[in-house]
């Protein structure tokens, strides 16, 4: 038997088709309904089971989905045209961008943290998430949310506990989507440390940066938030890592970023990257020496090209 029929022959069940591209089962059975797509033989029991090519375009369809595709728009395509698109095409034929959800969509999840209706929250944003995709989920619904929820938290008309149930369900949302993503071997993938320095405790920009940042088949380590500077050195040390991450609200007092900043890039290994987002204004103000700022969510994935375009270019007897 020759590898291509032995790819034939082999067969899936579909919770190993579940565990292996990050699909659920329900999402699976109602594509088969409504897409004619996958179209699985039976067992003898009767139970679903997936040969391989399908499985390999289920794990394509996946990593589109993450990255803002919509199901009914591309299950149907081609292995080839999922394959074009995978590899950098913007749009194909008949493909059209998700929506961006509207201001009363977002407004509606304000009014469910202040109900304290978490299930109901949670829900909200698992369903954006299965119609946008992981990266139109994070800079369409999450980003301009916690926008809102700082807005409301400032005016007084959200309360600290109901802010820190929004950051919770967010997280759990965020850290499943990432979780349940199918491995990505492309190009030299960098190893990223992300934190917040002491006294800065928000940490859903720091989720939302992880989120994309494995959407690009990065390798991150989330240390979580108020991480001693000397300790963040030591672990990009430690762990070799070749960017360190962080994150910055309105809050962080702008001396303390600036500060914390030049200490750090003294401190890290030579050739660690630093890269700093947020919504601090003394990244904009203050230009800082081996600080690679990030201007907005959308650019993390220029910096992760450039960066492996540099270290691509680096001969190997050189590393």
């Amino acid at each position: 038997m020759n590898t291509s029929e032995l790819n034939l022959a082999v067969q899936m069940p579909i919770a190993a088709v579940e565990r292996d591209t990050g699909i659920g089962k329900d999402t699976l059975r109602v594509w088969e309904r409504r897409y004619d797509f996958p179209q699985p033989s039976r067992d003898e029991n009767g139970e679903r089971i997936y040969p391989a090519e399908q499985v390999e375009k289920l794990r394509v369809i996946k990593r589109l989905m993450d990255q803002g595709h919509r199901p009914g728009r591309i299950v149907g395509e081609s292995m080839a045209a999922l394959q074009h698109l995978s590899r950098g095409a913007t749009t194909l034929k008949g493909v059209e961008a998700p929506a961006a959800p509207r201001r009363e969509d977002l407004a509606a999840c304000i009014a469910m943290v202040q109900a304290h209706d978490e299930e109901g929250l949670r829900a909200s944003l698992l369903a954006q998430l299965a119609t946008l995709g992981l990266q139109s989920m994070v800079t369409d619904v999450v980003a301009p949310l916690t926008t809102l929820v700082g807005e409301a938290w400032a005016c007084g008309d959200l309360a600290v506990h109901e802010e820190h149930l929004y950051t919770e369900c967010v997280a759990g949302v965020l850290r499943h989507a990432t979780e349940a993503l199918p491995a990505y071997t492309e190009g030299g993938a960098p190893s990223v440390l992300l934190t917040t320095f002491p006294k800065e405790s928000h940490g859903v920009g720091l989720l939302m940066v992880k989120s994309l940042l494995a959407l690009q088949g990065c390798r991150c380590l989330c240390l979580g938030t108020q991480t001693p500077i000397r300790d963040i050195a030591q672990a990009a040390l430690t762990r070799k890592a070749d960017i360190v991450a962080l994150s910055f609200s309105l809050n962080m007092n702008m001396n303390q970023v600036v500060d914390g900043l030049n200490e750090l890039t003294v401190l890290l290994p030579e050739g660690v990257q630093v890269w700093a987002g947020g919504q601090s204004t003394a990244l904009a103000r203050r230009r800082i020496k081996g600080v690679v700022v990030m201007t907005d969510l959308a650019s993390i994935a220029q910096a992760v090209k450039r960066w492996r375009a540099d270290h691509q270019a680096v001969p190997a007897s050189a590393t």
